[in-house]
């Protein structure tokens, strides 16, 4: 089950999973076309799946979409809590509102995502977080909360890990740099400047991280934040 699968690192991670064998549950918010698109690949693959509309945000809706995935698929093997929100502000002109949404669905909708859907999982399971490099290297203004949400999440999975250690499921965390996706197109040139390697990082990069974190050879791994990020610097 992907959390925010309908595009950019979300959907490139679900089209990851189903070329390693596996159907899949996906959440969206609000673009149900995109969604279906991803669907429609997934099924080209040979794989079922299914898109359920889901705001990260509730937690009703968190765990309706997991009873609704089990229901359809079985019990969960792998969860990547992928959904996340970015509000830019400095601090004398963030508001309540943007702090209280980037909590809810960045912090909170992370956390319950984690309880709803490995009640539901097979021991031996596998939790991906998608967080962000912004927790080690926060380095441009407007972006204190978010590195905070990221920075929560990278703490949380160390103890989460502790929790669900006795059924064997691992639960770690990738830190993404600058990605190029739909949203970011705009801001590649100016933020191809920051990255040693000279590139923005591709969806599919991460897809393969994810990939490796589910496999046998992963299996010793757990608690852990992994950077992706090109040597990103500020």
């Amino acid at each position: 089950m992907v959390f925010g699968g309908s595009r950019g690192i979300g959907a490139a991670i679900a089209n990851r999973l189903a070329g390693d064998g596996f159907d899949l549950a996906l959440t969206y918010v609000s673009q149900p076309d995109r969604a279906a698109e991803v669907v429609q690949a997934i099924n080209g693959l040979g794989r079922s799946a299914i898109a359920i509309q889901a705001d990260s945000a509730d937690a009703d809706a968190i765990t309706a979409s997991v009873a609704h995935a089990v229901d359809r698929l079985g019990m969960l093997d792998v969860v990547v809590v992928n959904a996340g929100v970015l509000r830019r502000a400095t601090i004398e002109a963030f508001t309540l509102e943007d702090l209280d949404l980037m909590l809810d669905v960045n912090v909170r909708g992370v956390f319950l995502a984690i309880q709803a859907s490995t009640a539901r999982m097979r021991d031996g399971g596998r939790v991906i977080t998608i967080g962000s490099n912004t927790a080690i290297r926060t380095g441009s203004q407007e972006s204190s909360v978010y590195a905070m949400t990221k920075a929560a999440v990278a703490t949380m999975v160390k103890g989460v890990a502790l929790d669900l250690a006795p059924r064997r499921i691992t639960v770690n965390n990738i830190q993404p740099g600058p990605i190029e996706t739909d949203l970011t197109a705009a801001m590649v040139p100016r933020l191809r400047d920051l990255i040693p390697l000279g590139r923005v990082g591709k969806a599919e990069e991460v897809a393969s991280l994810v990939s490796y974190l589910i496999s046998p050879a992963a299996g010793y791994m757990t608690g852990a934040s992994l950077t992706i990020d090109g040597g990103y610097v500020l």
